[in-house]
Formats: structure tokens, sequence, C-alpha cells
């Protein structure tokens, strides 16, 4: 077993609910092959390295409570593992600063603390507890559209020399400016925007690539998403959603030689059905034109458990980030990128970034 990785973690909902509940579910079942992961160990590091030693939050019932109990709290809906089977956390939750964090479909699920507390004395007591629990990556699940939180985050990491993964689409790492403040206090940042291990994106590009490459000319495609969580709930906020419709659309985007019109694309989620729950189902078209002119299409359809898909991404994202500290690099790194996230500084066909990446763990 290799050193502990301590782990802050922000937003303590149902992706990290999901992610520890996993690790937890492979260390009751040790004959379980671990799924999901680029490798089992990554440099010296395997995924019951990660030690989840402090969470932040803004819910109420979450507040408080120690990150094993919070994990279970509403509005989290994963239940891999039974409450009563997961061993009790020394990590706790503590407050975040509320800003833009809660959209206006979520806020009476969320149910955020009114908190009596300044900005000054919240980031104070965030600082210090940083500190004491020896936190040495963040890592930020927030809702989509909480970019003023997410630059608080950043900044935060930047005060505290602490490495940063930002798995959502408010652009830090593929942000110059951000990149660079990382770069100059060699400070490793690992975003933006996280890709599901088979999720829309990841099937939606390498589908377009695939047809890009074996010559025929794509002429409109449609990605649209559907989902039961607090996530997708979120979503329904238009005005959220414009670095999501960025980030998807960019990643497709990225893989074509030429690229669609504006109006012959569209990326993104598109609605909130309950009864859904974690459950993801994607949509995607492609329409294009082969030999002589003739016409094709093709359709695919995903189901996905939102939060399975992404936690093995995550956990690999958080070793990647230790290595760098390991090595004591800094600013956004490229590989891990690229190949972990939908908007990374540098957008690489999948078999490149993993190529580079491996080169990266190999050192």
């Amino acid at each position: 077993m290799g050193k502990k990785i301590k782990v802050g973690l922000v937003g303590i909902g149902n992706c990290f609910s999901g992610l520890i509940q996993g690790i937890e579910y492979y260390r009751k079942n040790p004959k379980q092959q671990v799924i999901g992961l680029m490798h089992e160990k990554i440099g010296d590091y395997s995924i019951y390295d990660l030690e989840f030693v402090a969470g932040f939050d803004v819910g109420i019932n979450k507040i408080g409570k120690t990150i094993n109990d919070a994990i279970y709290e509403s509005p989290n809906m994963v239940n891999w593992v039974k409450k009563q089977k997961m061993p009790k956390s020394k990590g706790r939750v503590y407050e975040s600063p509320l800003l833009d964090g809660v959209g206006i479909w979520v806020e009476n699920k969320v149910k955020p603390l009114k908190s009596k507390k300044t900005q000054e004395q919240i980031t104070k007591e965030i600082k210090r507890k940083l500190d004491e629990t020896g936190v040495e990556i963040i890592v930020s699940y927030l809702p989509v559209g909480s970019d003023k939180v997410t630059q608080y985050w950043a900044q935060t990491c930047l005060d505290t020399n602490t490495a940063f993964v930002n798995c959502i689409p408010s652009f830090i790492a593929s942000e110059g400016k951000w990149g660079r403040k990382f770069t100059e206090k060699k400070i490793p940042v690992i975003g933006d925007d996280i890709k599901g291990q088979v999720g829309a994106t990841i099937v939606h590009r390498t589908l377009a690539k695939l047809c890009d490459d074996r010559g025929t000319k794509i002429e409109k495609t449609y990605q649209i998403n559907v989902g039961g969580n607090t996530d997708f709930l979120n979503m329904k906020e238009q005005e959220r959603l414009v670095s999501k419709r960025i980030s998807k659309t960019e990643s497709v985007q990225s893989q074509l030689k030429q690229r669609l019109a504006d109006d012959q694309i569209y990326v993104g989620p598109s609605d909130f059905i309950p009864f859904l729950g974690n459950t993801k189902l994607m949509f995607m078209r492609i329409e294009g034109r082969q030999w002589a002119n003739i016409p094709y299409n093709m359709e695919v359809r995903l189901e996905v458990d939102d939060k399975a898909n992404s936690a093995g991404i995550v956990i690999d994202a958080v070793r990647l980030a230790k290595i760098a500290l390991d090595r004591k690099m800094g600013g956004p790194i490229i590989p891990a990128c690229a190949y972990l996230m939908k908007h990374p500084p540098k957008q690489m066909s999948d078999p490149e970034a993993k190529n580079e990446l491996e080169k990266f763990i190999k050192g």
C-alpha cells in the first residue's frame, strides 16, 4: 500500500457518494476485478490510498456530519453500500460559501444553510481546516453553472498550495489566466469537465471521429441527454448551461477535420425526468454522405448510471494529480486533462491523449 493521498471534497453530492461507496464495495469484495480505471495502480497509488479527510458543502443536512454519513443525505440517491455497512470516516463536512452554487430549481432540495458568517470568516475557517487535515488535493464536483464558486475554490487552492481537480464545466485549467496562475505557483490542476468512462460525449466524439477518419462527410449531428437526479434538475436553468454546452460541443467538434456550422450541431442536456433517478439516457444521431453523395445516418441510445460512469475517472485524476505533486510539477497537467476531461487546455484524439498520459505515468 502506498502513502495515503489526502483529499478534500467540494460538493458532497451523488458523484462523490458513488465514488466513496464504490471504493468500499471493492474493499468488501477483494476478489472482484476493479473496473473503471486506467490502471489498478498508478505510480505507487491504488484506489485504497485515497483518504477523504475533509468535505465542503452548503447543505444544512450535510454540514457538521462525517463524510460517511453526509454522502447518504438527501437529495443523494446512491445506495450501493448500505449506510450501516460503511466504515466511519474521520473526515467531516464543513461549510462552503454559497455564491452561485445552488440554482433556482434545486434550492428546495439542497436546502442551503443560511449562514450568519461573512465570506471572509468562512474562508478563514476553510483554510484552517485544509491545514489541519493536511489536504493535498481538492476535487470539485459542484453543480453545473457554479462559476463563481469554482473560481473561489481555485483561488483557495492557489492560496494554500493545494492541487485542484475540476470536474465541472467552469473553466479553470483550460482558461489561460487561471492556468498561468497554477503554473506560476507550481501547483497542479486537472480540468475541466470530467468525461464519463463510457459517457454520452466520449461515445459521440469517438463515433464522429470514426466517420470523419473513414472519409465520410458529416453534415449534422445531435446529442440529447435526460436524467432524473439533481444534476439534471439543476440544468433546467438554462443560464447555468452556457459553459456545459460549450464543453460538450467543443469536445465533439475537436475531433472533426472540418467544424460543423453552429446550427448543424446540438450537444447538451435536454430535460429532467424524475423517475429516471441516477439513470442517464443519451440519444445521438449523425447524418452525412458517403461515396457518390449517398446519404447515411446512425442513431445510438446509451443508458448508464451517471455516477458509476465518472467515479473511476476521478480516482485516476486524483492519483495523477498526486504524481504531479510528487514530481513538483505545476500548472495544467496536459495529458491528464486531455484524456480525462471534455474541455482541456489542449484537445487531442483519445488514443493520442491516452498514449501521452501513459508516457506521463511512466515519467
